[in-house]
């Protein structure tokens, strides 16, 4: 286990429109506001895109990622980690779940994903924390790395 301490900062409420992008919007918004790292919280609709639901195969490495198209307007929430990655930008880790009349469906939405009519998502600043999403070569994936930080990543306080 890796641990880094922080403390709470800022609290945002967003409104996402019809056609937003996720991941996209919500890094785009924590650079522009200075958040480096925090917990995030989707509520609303998803109308398109695709979503990963797991490796293709769970002891190969890299992973073969499973691709889900999202077809249709679909009910969604998600809950996600922000963290700025090797160069101080930040990057959202969100997985969510989404439902349309009897089928749910969860995944990470990495790949992209269209809102459906609005999004509503809250951003829970933590500051002074260490943390980067660093490169890890046998995955293939940015690794949360509680404890790093980059000579580039931002850090608000409260002086």
């Amino acid at each position: 286990m890796k641990v880094c301490e922080g403390e709470m900062g800022r609290v945002f409420i967003i409104r996402l429109e019809d056609g937003d992008r996720l991941p996209e919007a919500i890094e785009e918004f924590a650079a522009a506001e200075g958040v480096a790292a925090g917990h995030v919280i989707l509520v609303g609709g998803i109308g398109g895109g695709n979503i990963v639901v797991g490796p293709r195969r769970s002891d190969e490495m890299p992973p073969d990622p499973m691709r889900l198209p999202i077809e249709g307007a679909y009910e969604v929430m998600g809950v996600g980690v922000l963290a700025p990655d090797s160069a101080g930008q930040p990057r959202v880790h969100l997985h969510a779940a989404l439902g349309r009349s009897d089928q749910t469906l969860s995944g990470d939405i990495r790949e992209g994903v269209s809102v459906w009519l609005v999004g509503e998502v809250i951003i829970y600043e933590i500051r002074n924390a260490a943390v980067t999403r660093v490169p890890d070569e046998k995955s293939g994936f940015a690794l949360l790395e509680p404890g790093v930080k980059t000579e580039r990543q931002f850090f608000t306080t409260d002086d």
